[in-house]
C-alpha cells in the first residue's frame, strides 16, 4: 500500500518516491497544497475503489496515516 501511495503522491508534487517516508507530512514535508491533497484523494478513491470520508481525511497528516486509512477502508469492503 505504501509503495502505491508513494507513486501516486509523485504525480502531485515534485518529489522522488525514495524521498517519501512513512512520517512525511503532506503539507509541511512534501509541499502539498489543499487543492493537491483533495485532487489526490479523488484519485485514491478511484484507484483503490473506496470512499474517503472528508472529515476523516482532514485529520490525515502523514503518508503512513493515509496508507493505514486506505488499508482500513479496503479491508471493510
Amino acid at each position: 500500500m505504501f509503495e502505491r501511495l508513494a507513486e501516486i503522491i509523485c504525480k502531485y508534487v515534485e518529489v522522488e518516491p525514495g524521498q517519501i517516508r512513512p512520517d512525511s507530512r503532506f503539507m509541511e514535508d512534501l509541499g502539498f497544497t489543499s487543492f493537491d491533497f483533495m485532487s489526490m484523494l479523488g484519485e485514491l478513491e478511484d484507484t483503490f475503489d473506496v470512499e474517503i470520508d472528508q472529515q476523516e481525511a482532514a485529520n490525515i497528516r502523514t503518508v503512513q496515516e493515509a496508507a493505514d486509512y486506505l488499508e482500513k477502508l479496503s479491508g471493510e469492503q
